[in-house]
């Protein structure tokens, strides 16, 4: 199968994901993947131009891609996906589908179950909009489900690589070196080494990221030339965080549902190797922009 474009460092096929996974390249990565990092398209009442699934059939056809995904990861390797919430059609219930799905992807593919995360977007706009802005029954909702998993319950991973800076009161109480020792209510105990200065704070599953701010090469790249913004983008720093927790430079990241290709330019800005499939030639062409110091483009590739 003939790769949409290249960089130094990946490759980009225009092809579904069961496509790509059945053939001779996709197969040719059994047990390299170190890092499969994807946001396929949630199950919505009301599809996106991107095209969505809902019910058995959204669930069905996930198992069937990442049965054929998880083969090819390293023994060490992971999987993290994503997926948002969904509503009924109609009323201001929730579906349990995201739920039941990311639960299904471990109980039916046999694999651990390394961590629940969230990602909240801080600047989401309110909705649903009909529950939200006109009956004002409900709150807006501004997360999504983040699963990682792996084949085995230890894989590769390094908190050390995604510290945060500590925020004002741990510098107050690291200058001081004054805090209340001893057994808290809940039964931890804080001793000495509560005041080490480490390199800095241990994130929460709790992942808080703006998805507002868009690569200006890719947006002026897009306008330029008439081409479609994927409207689901996943947030650059999303893919650094997970991409800097569970794999080292040098590393293979995989993504099957790739959208504008955040996951393959940001394995590129930290020295890792990607392969990205997607289906939409014209989402294709528009992840170009994220890669143009990477690829030579003419007028009749676009």
């Amino acid at each position: 199968m003939p790769s949409f474009y290249e960089t130094s460092h990946g490759r980009a096929y225009n092809s579904e994901a069961n496509t790509f996974l059945t053939s001779e390249a996709g197969r040719a990565l059994a047990g390299q993947v170190n890092l499969i990092l994807t946001s396929p398209p949630y199950p919505l009442a009301a599809p996106k131009a991107y095209g969505n699934k809902n019910g058995k059939e959204y669930t069905s056809e996930l198992l069937e891609i990442f049965s054929a995904a998880i083969p090819l990861l390293a023994p060490d390797g992971s999987m993290v996906v994503e997926i948002g919430n969904a509503w009924e059609k109609g009323v201001p219930e929730m579906q349990t589908l995201p739920v039941e799905t990311l639960l299904q992807i471990k109980s039916e593919l046999n694999l651990a179950l390394c961590q629940m995360f969230v990602w909240e977007n801080p600047n989401k706009l309110p909705g649903p909009a009909t529950w939200v802005n006109v009956k004002r029954v409900r709150v807006k909702d501004s997360f999504t489900h983040i699963w990682w998993y792996a084949t085995t319950p230890n894989p590769k991973a390094n908190n050390r690589n995604v510290l945060t800076p500590y925020k004002g009161g741990m510098e107050r109480l690291l200058g001081s070196k004054k805090y209340n020792r001893g057994t808290r209510p809940s039964g931890h105990s804080v001793g000495e080494g509560f005041l080490v200065r480490n390199q800095g704070a241990i994130p929460s599953s709790v992942l808080s990221y703006t998805n507002s701010v868009e690569a200006k090469e890719y947006v002026d790249w897009c306008v330029q030339n008439d081409l479609p913004r994927h409207p689901a983008r996943m947030p650059q720093k999303l893919a650094e965080f997970f991409i800097n927790l569970t794999t080292e430079p040098g590393d293979l990241v995989f993504d099957p549902f790739g959208g504008s290709n955040t996951t393959g330019r940001v394995a590129q800005n930290l020295d890792r190797n990607w392969i990205v499939t997607e289906m939409s030639e014209n989402y294709w062409h528009g992840s170009k922009g994220r890669f143009l110091d990477s690829i030579n483009i003419s007028e009749d590739t676009i």
